[in-house]
């Protein structure tokens, strides 16, 4: 398909949204953003020992951020790596808690919002 009848479609909203809101598409991309985070950190410690070229820590933050906190968490843990960096562990405690933050706002909203007069901005 042609890419700028992607961005052109008028019905493309609704699509992207129906593609998103699919649980099974939210679990796939969460276990694979997990996978990836995990992997970094084996990769970056592999190269760390060899003196090769590493991933930089904004992108292994950047993974997390995106999803892959459980990941980074366990990959950091397994393969004993940056954890005595201080600024990189308080920047990935702050996108934990910003992620876990997010989550319960996101629970509250979807059992409380219609209650406390917000509304629904989900279909």
């Amino acid at each position: 398909m042609d890419p700028i009848a992607l961005v052109t479609d008028p019905a493309m909203p609704s699509r992207l949204w129906a593609f998103v809101s699919d649980p099974g598409n939210i679990a796939a991309a969460l276990v694979m953003i997990n996978f990836l985070a995990f992997a970094a950190f084996g990769i970056d410690k592999a190269r760390a020992e060899r003196g090769a070229w590493r991933i930089s820590e904004g992108a292994l933050l950047r993974l997390a951020f995106v999803g892959g906190t459980p990941g980074a968490y366990a990959g950091r843990a397994l393969f004993r790596h940056k954890t005595r960096k201080q600024p990189f562990c308080d920047n990935l405690r702050a996108i934990a808690v910003l992620q876990v933050t997010g989550a319960a706002a996101l629970v509250l909203y979807l059992q409380f919002g219609d209650v406390l007069g917000l509304g629904s901005v989900l279909p």
